[in-house]
């Protein structure tokens, strides 16, 4: 209802996961990088983390937006399943007939699908989101799929998506054969104050808004402290403070209404117990004091990210290239091998060719001198020849073809 009033050709912020309004932080550049490398070098297990409400599902709809179309993609978001229902839910989601009940069978038929498509060229990746709310009996039955390869390749990638206790969850001992083999991981991080404000303005214009500082400073400061940067939280404010302001008819939200929104959020349960005049002093000053520092940071960060992207880059274009060369040479072997068969073929022609007109050749002379034609029923010798120097020329003349076919065949 306040989309026309502020002049939004959609709502900025609404809380479903659109990669059309993900704003890029650093963090977030530096996940989809870390995402991108373990998914080109085949890394067989990839983990990313961040509390709730951080971006990972939207980042991940914009990671399989990038690995194009060229793989086969099982996503899996009910985790609170038994480790042979999610072995069920696994081949569902590939779209495959689950036979009759039994682990064995669910394996032969995953591990036939997982070669098919190693045949053809393409990859098979499977996403496990809420990755926390598995048991254990399932965490392992995830890492058991990881033996599912080829002598020189895994036939099944596996990104593990989930909340911070995910992480604790694979430090337990039982677990440990499955933390060794994530050789990928990131925690994604909720955004700064400066992150904060940048992430408000994004949506905004990307929402058709003409005024991106609709927000006053004060009003993204007080949002920045209530939602402790959190994303999906700074949506929730932000969507509330734009009905409040569309029913004041405010032009522009201050800081008194987002405390309007937050006195009545926790009315309802929405946020925890409000920081008192003198918390959210502190943090202000905190903030203030820690400006500079936070700027360095945020350079460093950038630079790091900046540095692996680019390696990632550097290597992927590399294997790129090998792969090409190996196939243009291929496929080079291949043309040679062809036109060298076509030639020898093309020689054996001419051979004959050639003797057919010799023996011509040595008749018409035979009968140009007035010697006598050898029969045709003799067969001790070759035909048209009629004495031993002939036939001599005619031993010569193989062995000279003999030679030519030799070295034809080099």
């Amino acid at each position: 209802m306040y989309t026309k009033f502020y002049g939004f050709r959609e709502k900025p912020f609404n809380i479903i996961s659109d990669p059309g309004f993900l704003y890029m932080s650093a963090k977030h550049r530096m996940a989809l990088t870390y995402l991108e490398y373990g998914f080109v070098d085949g890394i067989g297990f990839i983990l990313l983390t961040g509390e709730i409400g951080t971006g990972k599902t939207t980042l991940i709809k914009q990671f399989l937006k990038q690995i194009g179309t060229d793989i086969e993609v099982a996503v899996i978001f009910n985790t609170n399943v038994t480790a042979d229902q999610l072995l069920e839910m696994i081949l569902e989601e590939f779209e495959l007939e689950v036979p009759a009940r039994g682990k064995g069978r669910y394996l032969d038929v995953l591990n036939q699908f997982l070669i098919n498509k190693h045949g053809l060229g393409r990859r098979v990746v499977l996403i496990v989101d809420e990755s926390q709310n598995l048991s254990h009996e399932a965490l392992e039955e995830i890492r058991m799929l990881s033996n599912l390869q080829t002598d020189k390749a895994l036939l099944l990638q596996i990104l593990l998506v989930g909340q911070p206790a995910l992480r604790t969850r694979l430090q337990h001992p039982s677990l440990a054969q499955l933390s060794q083999r994530i050789a990928v991981s990131y925690h994604l991080e909720p955004l700064n104050l400066e992150e904060t404000k940048s992430y408000i303005a994004h949506r905004l214009k990307v929402a058709g808004a003409k005024n991106q500082e609709l927000f006053k400073p004060e009003a993204v400061k007080l949002i920045f402290q209530y939602s402790g940067g959190t994303p999906r939280t700074i949506n929730i404010l932000c969507d509330a403070a734009l009905v409040y302001g569309y029913a004041d008819e405010a032009a522009a939200i201050e800081g008194e209404v987002i405390e309007h929104v937050v006195r009545d959020r926790q009315e309802i349960g929405f946020l925890t117990a409000a920081k008192s005049g003198e918390e959210v002093q502190v943090r202000s000053e905190e903030s203030g004091g820690m400006e500079d520092r936070t700027g360095w940071v945020n350079r460093l960060e950038s630079i790091e990210q900046q540095v692996f992207h680019l390696s990632s880059k550097v290597d992927w274009h590399i294997k790129e290239q090998e792969q090409r060369a190996e196939s243009f040479k291929d496929t080079l072997v291949q043309r040679l091998e062809t036109m060298l068969a076509e030639e020898r073929k093309r020689t054996d022609r001419l051979l004959i060719q050639y003797n057919l007109l010799r023996d011509r050749l040595n008749l018409k002379q035979l009968k140009s001198e007035g010697k006598k034609v050898p029969s045709l029923e003799k067969k001790s010798r070759p035909f048209g020849f009629a004495d031993e120097a002939t036939e001599a020329k005619s031993k010569e003349g193989s062995r000279r073809t003999g030679r030519l076919r030799k070295w034809f065949s080099k």
